[in-house]
Order: structure tokens, then C-alpha cells, then sequence
């Protein structure tokens, strides 16, 4: 028998922005029902998000520690003896997604007044969700049925056995050689950490890879990478991928011609997809595109009484901007708050060894904005933290506007997804350059770097004529 509920929200998805969005809800003493989509496999909010996200630091914290080991001679210590157990990493590994686990529970989200059900959810109309034996008429709704692998047309690739960020960390041994197609932020990472851990990795791209970063930036990083050993075969297209034995081989087009690659593995990292289909939007008159579905500014769905929030919606795709959206649209919906999303002030980080970190406009994007700009620079190698440890690679690009505006940052270096959290204050407090060359930093840190660029927004005017006369007249007052 059907049972009706009439909460005044209700959330299809429980993956992180569901998650958050129905936490935050229920805080206020609002009645929420939060809909899984599959209990035992997590929405795929969660690939994207705690899921994945925090096995994926895990691993590659465990590959950037054995580099360090590898490279113990360039301080002094001797690690001769060293090898990677792959099956101690990968228990330590759900040890620790284990422990972030806790305080995403089912216990945990029915204490705060979260009443959770198990079910695929579909629109009947544009007031009313089905979920297993509920229909559920709620005053607000919020979509955050988050994002699966998309998988391209390649041919052979479903008869062959593949690897997605989603099923990557369930190996059970570290792959002799893997081919990552996809050189984004995603495959990039995974390749440079099964590198460290002893695999193989070759990555193929067919266009730019690291597309949506500077490209001056981004060039440090592919070359750290190409350094380390990863092979990066640029410009080809795949024309079939097949089983051979206990191998895989890809066709694949180059410009010097046609050539075969065999590896172990292969691991697909081209991007993900919404997860709309089994939602029946035409219903509620929710429009999508295959990107996702089409939000305003306070990401509101074509049908008002609903919103859509992480990577179901068109735009980047990441945990941390899920759950900003799902900050925005509880105030938006129980306190009828003026919001606005501002793709300007969404960081974006790749997980890489020197890290890659932007926010704001990039250079071309800043030039075409406001016209004259100028773009202050501060080497790593300058910095004494850097020097100490040995991350000398990289830099830190700020743009600003002719009045010290700050428009944009790029960090390519040790630390960038951390150092990248004050650049976006900046733009999204919209404060000036001189707020950073007057900030005291602690020494030795990192965020140095950051300080010495702004400094270099004034050092074009201390050295001018004018300002030498003036510090001449002073220095005869005594």
C-alpha cells in the first residue's frame, strides 16, 4: 500500500550535496525526506564526492609518500631498502574512507529529524516524487542524483574490461602497465599516483590536456609528470580497444600514423555524466541537456518547486562546489534569501604533484573582461619553505585590473589547493591587492609566495622617478 508523505523538502539523492542539503534542512527543524537511490551502492554523488574523493586522496598520499622514500637521498637519508605492498595500501586506504564515513550515516542524518528512504525516485508531475511504496508531495524538492562515468564510443571498449574512477580502487593489485585515456584533472591524478606506487602509466588525450587551465601552468605539470617517468601520447584518436589474453591492446590514430598499444589496464577518465535518466523530468517540466540539468542563478530548475544541485547540473563538477550549491539552496528555499551562484568565485584544484589550483578569471578570460590588466608573478624557488623542502616547482599568476582589482589566481606548486582558499575570498569579498601586500605570514609557510606577487604590483611606481625625488626631499628633513 501506498503511503503519502508531505515534507517541506525532499531530496532525491544522498550523495554529498544530498547529504548536506538535507542535513542542513532538518538543523532548521524542517521536515526532510532524503531519497537513496541505491542503498548499497551510494549515489554517485558519492564517486564524485566523499566516495571517491577521499579514497583518492588516501591513495595518492600513500604514492606521494613513497616518492619522498624514493627520493630520501636528496636529504641525506638512506632508503635502500623500500617496496610498495599494494594490499596493506589498499586496506589503509578503506581504513581510511572508513572513518570518514561516520558522520555521513543513516544514524547519524535520522537524528537531525531526516526521515531516509530506499528506492529510485521519479517524477509523477511537477508536485509529486514516487520512491518505492511512498509518493512523497513536497512543498520544495531538490535533485542531487550526482554523476556517472561517461564512457566514450569507443568501439570494443564494452567488450573489453575497463577501469573508471568509480572502480578504480577496487584492485587488488597495483596494474603493470596502465593506459589512461583522459589526460583532465581526474586521469591525470590517478596516473601520476599508480605511477608512484610502481605501475607503468601510459596517458592518451586527443586534444588539450588540462583544457580548462592556464596553459602555462598546466605545462608545468604535464612536464613534472612526463619527468616522473609517465608516458603522455598527445593528439591521437582511438580506433578500437580489444582483449588479447591477460592483456589489452588500443588502435590508435597519430599524426606519424596508425600504431597499437598493449597494457594491463585500462582506465577510462573522460569525463563524467548526469544521472537523470530514471527520473522521469518531462513530467515535472524539468528541462536537461545531456551535460545536466539547465539551473538559474539560484539554481532553481525550470519547474520552481524544484532544484538541482552537484553534478547533475550543467558546470563543473566537484564536492565542493555540491555542497556550496547545497548551502545556497537551503537558505534560498526556508529563508527565501537573495542568492546568486558566481562561477567566478568556484576554485578549481587537480590533485597533482606540484598541484594545479585556479580561481577567477585566466589571463585571456581577464584580458577580454577588462581590457588592461597586469598579471603579478612570485617563483617557488624564491621561497624558503620551497627550498627546505625541495618543492622548488612552480609558481603563483595573479591577475588584477588597472586599480589593483584582483580578477584571477593560478597556483602551480606545493600547497596550491590549500593557498588557492584565500585568493577566493579575495574575489569573492572583491577586496585589492594591497589587502595582500600587507599581510603578515608566517615564515617559513608556502603562503609567501602569494604575498611576495602582490608585493610586485607596486614595485613599478616605487622605482619611478618621481618617487625617488620624493624619498630624496625626505631624507633631507632628517
Amino acid at each position: 500500500m501506498t503511503q503519502e508523505l508531505k515534507p517541506d523538502i525532499c531530496v532525491i539523492g544522498a550523495g554529498a550535496a544530498g547529504r548536506a542539503a538535507a542535513s542542513a534542512a532538518a538543523a532548521f527543524g524542517v521536515p526532510v525526506v532524503l531519497i537513496e537511490q541505491d542503498a548499497k551502492k551510494g549515489t554517485t554523488d558519492d564517486a564524485a564526492g566523499h566516495g571517491g574523493s577521499v579514497p583518492a586522496a588516501a591513495l595518492a598520499v600513500t604514492a606521494e609518500r613513497a616518492n619522498i622514500i624514493r627520493n630520501a637521498a636528496h636529504f641525506g637519508l638512506n632508503a635502500a631498502r623500500f617496496g610498495v605492498d599494494f594490499a596493506a595500501v589498499k586496506a589503509h586506504v578503506r581504513d581510511v574512507a572508513a572513518a570518514a564515513a561516520p558522520g555521513e550515516t543513516r544514524q547519524r542524518l535520522a537524528g537531525l529529524g531526516v526521515r531516509v528512504i530506499d528506492g529510485a525516485a521519479r517524477f509523477l508531475d511537477a508536485r509529486t516524487v514516487t520512491a518505492g511504496e511512498f509518493t512523497i508531495a513536497a512543498r520544495r524538492f531538490i535533485i542531487a542524483t550526482g554523476s556517472s562515468p561517461a564512457l566514450p564510443a569507443i568501439p570494443g571498449l564494452a567488450d573489453t574490461p575497463h577501469l573508471t574512477g568509480d572502480t578504480v580502487f577496487e584492485l587488488a593489485d597495483c596494474p603493470r602497465h596502465l593506459i589512461v585515456v583522459g589526460a583532465g584533472s581526474a586521469g591525470l591524478e590517478l596516473a601520476q599516483t599508480f605511477r608512484r606506487l610502481g605501475a607503468e602509466v601510459t596517458v592518451l588525450e586527443a586534444a588539450t590536456p588540462l583544457a580548462g587551465d592556464d596553459p602555462e601552468c598546466a605545462a608545468i605539470v604535464l612536464d613534472a609528470l612526463a619527468r616522473e617517468g609517465i608516458t603522455l601520447r598527445l593528439d591521437v584518436a582511438i580506433a578500437r580497444v580489444r582483449r588479447v589474453l591477460a592483456r589489452v591492446e588500443i588502435d590508435i590514430t597519430t599524426p606519424q600514423g596508425p600504431q597499437t598499444i598493449a597494457g594491463s589496464h585500462i582506465l577510462v577518465a573522460t569525463g563524467r555524466r548526469p544521472n537523470v535518466e530514471a527520473l522521469d523530468l518531462d513530467r515535472a517540466g524539468i528541462r536537461y541537456e545531456p551535460h545536466g540539468i539547465i539551473v538559474d542563478r539560484r539554481l532553481r530548475t525550470t519547474n520552481k518547486r524544484v532544484y538541482a544541485i552537484g553534478d547533475v547540473t550543467i558546470g563543473p563538477k566537484s564536492t565542493h562546489l555540491a555542497v556550496y550549491h547545497a548551502e545556497l539552496v537551503v537558505r534560498h528555499a526556508l529563508f527565501r534569501q537573495h542568492v546568486s551562484l558566481d562561477p567566478r568565485t568556484i576554485p578549481a584544484v587537480t590533485h597533482t604533484d606540484p598541484e594545479l589550483a585556479q580561481v577567477g578569471f585566466l589571463e585571456d578570460e581577464a584580458r577580454a573582461h577588462a581590457g588592461a590588466i597586469r598579471v603579478l608573478r612570485s617563483p617557488y624557488r624564491e621561497n624558503d619553505r620551497a627550498l627546505a623542502t625541495q618543492a622548488t616547482n612552480g609558481h603563483i599568476k595573479v591577475i588584477t585590473g588597472r586599480k589593483g582589482e584582483i580578477l584571477g589566481a593560478t597556483i602551480v606548486g606545493a600547497g596550491a589547493g590549500e593557498l588557492i582558499a584565500t585568493w577566493t575570498l579575495a574575489i569573492g569579498q572583491k577586496l585589492n591587492i594591497r589587502a595582500f601586500a600587507g599581510l603578515i605570514v608566517p615564515y617559513p609557510a608556502y603562503g609567501e609566495v602569494g604575498k611576495r606577487a602582490a608585493m610586485t604590483y607596486f614595485m613599478r611606481g616605487l622605482t619611478s622617478n618621481q618617487v625617488r625625488r620624493i624619498i630624496g626631499w625626505l631624507r633631507r628633513l632628517g
